[in-house]
């Protein structure tokens, strides 16, 4: 089975609509964006068409490469001021020669749990968080649409990152799965050959090959990397064959990780009521 998340996300658009169109006023969000890069204009203006599409005004800050962490936390605190949730877009700039750098954990540290629908503040536990991560949701919105039984599988994470390892394990375990991360600092390759299910998000192209997995595995690619000049996945697109579930990269976890922003973006409006 190979996974349409286009298809997904239209569905999630479509149950979200009437919720956004019969809100009092114009739901605002926030999302601040530093630099000049094609890679992260490409994210930005996919968020921004599906804000359009629910009736969300987006309200876009832009700042140079060269902005200081003062000056990326002060945008984002005034955001925070001026809409109903806020987006970072990541990744913010690393450091290079004659410049620091932008710090990350401290920009994401002045999002509110309140109106943070990337569920990143690193200040706020998992277990406290008002949403969860949308690449996590988004994986688990994909087992279960197709009959993946999580509660008792054995699940393997590739990868531990903030956006799709850390918290994927953490929902997975939550929802009852057993749970193991394999990165460079942990764990064996030979586990994903166990594996019920694998949610991989290291960014490294083609790493998971056919005679890595099992036969049946659902395999849930949340890698993406550039490798010849194309966006490609963690797992070899062979691995389709042997796999019972598979997330085509690009085009499967992607566009429902994006979906699960607004998903997020209405729970945060209906908590503070």
């Amino acid at each position: 089975m190979i996974v349409d998340g286009k298809a997904i996300a239209a569905d999630i658009y479509a149950e979200l609509a009437p919720h956004f169109k019969a809100f009092p006023r114009k739901v605002r969000l926030g999302i601040v964006v530093v630099g000049e890069n094609p890679v992260i204009e490409s994210f930005v203006r996919i968020k921004t068409r599906n804000a359009e599409r629910l009736g969300i005004e987006m309200v876009r800050t832009n700042l140079p490469n060269t902005a200081t962490t003062a000056d990326v936390v002060a945008a984002v605190k005034r955001a925070v001021e001026e809409t109903d949730a806020v987006i970072a877009q990541l990744p913010l700039p690393a450091g290079r020669q004659g410049f620091p750098g932008v710090d990350t954990n401290a920009v994401l540290s002045v999002i509110p749990k309140d109106k943070d629908v990337d569920a990143l503040n690193p200040t706020v536990p998992d277990d406290m968080r008002s949403v969860f991560a949308p690449v996590a949701l988004a994986s688990i919105e994909i087992l279960k649409r197709n009959g993946v039984q999580i509660k008792g599988g054995r699940a393997v994470v590739v990868g531990a990152g903030r956006l799709v390892g850390a918290p994927a394990a953490w929902l997975l375990k939550r929802l009852g799965a057993d749970v193991s991360v394999f990165s460079l600092q942990h764990g064996s390759i030979e586990d994903l050959k166990d594996a019920d299910i694998i949610v991989s998000g290291a960014g490294n192209p083609g790493f998971i090959k056919p005679d890595r997995i099992k036969k049946g595995v659902a395999l849930i690619d949340a890698g993406t990397s550039e490798l010849n000049k194309k966006i490609s996945g963690d797992a070899d697109p062979a691995c389709a064959d042997k796999a019972s579930v598979f997330t085509p990269v690009p085009g499967g976890v992607g566009p429902v990780a994006v979906a699960m922003i607004f998903r997020n973006l209405l729970e945060l409006l209906r908590k503070r009521g």
